[in-house]
C-alpha cells in the first residue's frame, strides 16, 4: 500500500533525552513511533506531541498498532527544534503536545480528538481508519450505530453512485472527526422520520434534542457544511452536569456569534417559567447570528468565574456580543426576558453605522427612548464609599469619571496591583 493511503498519527512534541530517545528518519529497535524532522517528514506524513506520559502512551499505542492492516503510522515532530518550525507553522502548531491526523500523503489534516490513553488511542485510530461513512443496511445496522445521544447523519440514496453520494462522501471525510455518518438505500431502515421513504437524495441530521431530525437536499458541499453546522445546534444549548451535554456546551462558547445566556437555580420554584419563556425567545431570533444557552448555576461556576459574576444575581440574563461587550439582567423575572432582549436588539441597531440602515427621523428618536439606560457591564470592585486620602482608590466603574473626566489638567499616576 503507497504512503498516500495510509493514515498517520503525528505527535508535535518537545523531545527531551528522558522521554523520546528515537534516531530521525526510522524508530529504533524496540520502538514503534517513527521520529521526522523537516528533512524527511513529506517521506513518511504524520506529525504528534509529546510529553512524558502522552509519550509512553502513544509509544504504546504504535506497538499495538504496528501489525494494523491497513497501516496506521504513528510519528513524532521536535517541534521545539528551530529547523522544523517551518513544519511547525504549515500545521499551524501553537501548543504542545499537539496530535494531528494526516491523511492521502499530507492533503487532508485533522485535529486528533480522540482519548490520550493508548487503549482509547488504538480504538480511536482504528476508528478513523474505517470508511468515513457506514453502509446502514439492515435496521440492525442502524440501531448498532445510531446512538439515541448522538448526533447522527445519514445520507439516503437511490443507489451510491453519482455526484450527490460523492459530495456526501467527501462531507463524512472532512467531519468525520466530529460527527458520525451512515448511508442507506432505504430510509425505513433509520430509527427516526416517520418511517416513510424520500423521493430523491437526502441528507437526514438525527439528533437528541429540538426536531430530533431534519431533512437537507443541496448536495453542494459548502451548502452541506454549513447545514450540519446549523442543524446540530441546540436552539438552546443545556449547561449542567450531564456529560452529554459538554460537547454542546463547548461548540457554543467556541462560536463567534454574539451569545445570551440565562443562568438560573433549576431547583428554583419558576424554572419551569423560565426555561419556556427562554424558549420562545431563542427560537423567535433563531438565525439572526446569536446563540441562546440556559445554564444550571452549580454547573456553571466557570463562566461566572472568568466573567466576573456573582451567583447572588441569579436569576441571571447575561449576553456577550462580537465586540466582546457585556451587558446583564440580574434577578430577573421570566416576563422580562423577552423586553429585555428587545431592548439589547434596539441598542445593536442604533449601534450599525447610519449607511446601513434607512430609518426616520421619528423612528430613530423612539428607538433611543426603547434604548433606555442598558450599558454593558464592566467587572469592577465596587466603587469605595469613602475615598478622601490622598491617593485615591480607582476602580474600573470610576476609572472614566475620576481620571478622564475629572476637570483636572494635572498629571494622574496610576498604579496597578
Amino acid at each position: 500500500m503507497d504512503s498516500d493511503s495510509k493514515l498517520w498519527a503525528t505527535l508535535f512534541c518537545m523531545l527531551m533525552p528522558f522521554m523520546c530517545n528515537a534516531a530521525f528518519v526510522s524508530a529504533e529497535e524496540g520502538e514503534h513511533v517513527l521520529t521526522l524532522d523537516h528533512s524527511n517528514f513529506t517521506d513518511f506524513s504524520n506529525t504528534t506531541s509529546c510529553r512524558r506520559v502522552l509519550c509512553s502512551m502513544y509509544e504504546k499505542a504504535a506497538s499495538i498498532l504496528s501489525g494494523h492492516d491497513p497501516p496506521v503510522i504513528l510519528a513524532k515532530v521536535d517541534a521545539s527544534d528551530e529547523a522544523n518550525r517551518e513544519l511547525a507553522d504549515k500545521f499551524e502548531i501553537n501548543g504542545i503536545p499537539i496530535l494531528k491526523i494526516v491523511r492521502n500523503g499530507g492533503k487532508n489534516i485533522q485535529e486528533y480528538k480522540g482519548p490520550r490513553k493508548a487503549d482509547g488511542i488504538v480504538a480511536y485510530l482504528e476508528e478513523q481508519n474505517s470508511p468515513a461513512s457506514a453502509e446502514i443496511k439492515s435496521v440492525e445496522d442502524a440501531a448498532n450505530l445510531i446512538g439515541e445521544d448522538n448526533i447522527f447523519i445519514v445520507g439516503i440514496f437511490p443507489e451510491l453512485s453519482g455526484e450527490e453520494f460523492d459530495n456526501f462522501t467527501a462531507l463524512a471525510e472532512k467531519l468525520r472527526s466530529d460527527y458520525d455518518f451512515g448511508h442507506t438505500l432505504d430510509a425505513k431502515l433509520l430509527p427516526r422520520g416517520g418511517g416513510s421513504s424520500v423521493d430523491r437524495p437526502t441528507v437526514r441530521l438525527l439528533k437528541p434534542f429540538d426536531e430530533l431530525f431534519v431533512d437537507f437536499q443541496d448536495f453542494h458541499v459548502d451548502a452541506l457544511e454549513k447545514f450540519v453546522e446549523e442543524a446540530s445546534t441546540p436552539i438552546v444549548t443545556l449547561f449542567n452536569k450531564d456529560p452529554s451535554n459538554h460537547p454542546f456546551v463547548m461548540k457554543f462558547f467556541n462560536n463567534p456569534k454574539a451569545k445570551v445566556m440565562l443562568f438560573l437555580n433549576f431547583n428554583s420554584e419558576h424554572v419551569d417559567s423560565f426555561k419556556s419563556k427562554f424558549h420562545d425567545v431563542a427560537l423567535l431570533y433563531k438565525g439572526k447570528g446569536i446563540g441562546f444557552l440556559l445554564g444550571e448555576i452549580e454547573a456553571s461556576q466557570g463562566p461566572f468565574e472568568y466573567f466576573g459574576l456573582k451567583d447572588d444575581d441569579v436569576p441571571l440574563l447575561f449576553i456577550l456580543n462580537n465586540d466582546n461587550q457585556k451587558y446583564l439582567k440580574p434577578n430577573l423575572e421570566p416576563d422580562q426576558i423577552a423586553p429585555w432582549l428587545k431592548q439589547y436588539m434596539v441598542k445593536l441597531l442604533l449601534m450599525l453605522p447610519l449607511i446601513l440602515i434607512h430609518i426616520s427621523d421619528a423612528l430613530f428618536f423612539k428607538l433611543q427612548n426603547a434604548d433606555g439606560n442598558l450599558k454593558p457591564f464592566t467587572k469592577s470592585e465596587p466603587i469605595p464609599e469613602t475615598n478622601n486620602e490622598p491617593v485615591k482608590v480607582v476602580v474600573t466603574e470610576s476609572l472614566h469619571d475620576m481620571v478622564f473626566n475629572s476637570g483636572k489638567n494635572g498629571l494622574s499616576l496610576l498604579v496597578f496591583h
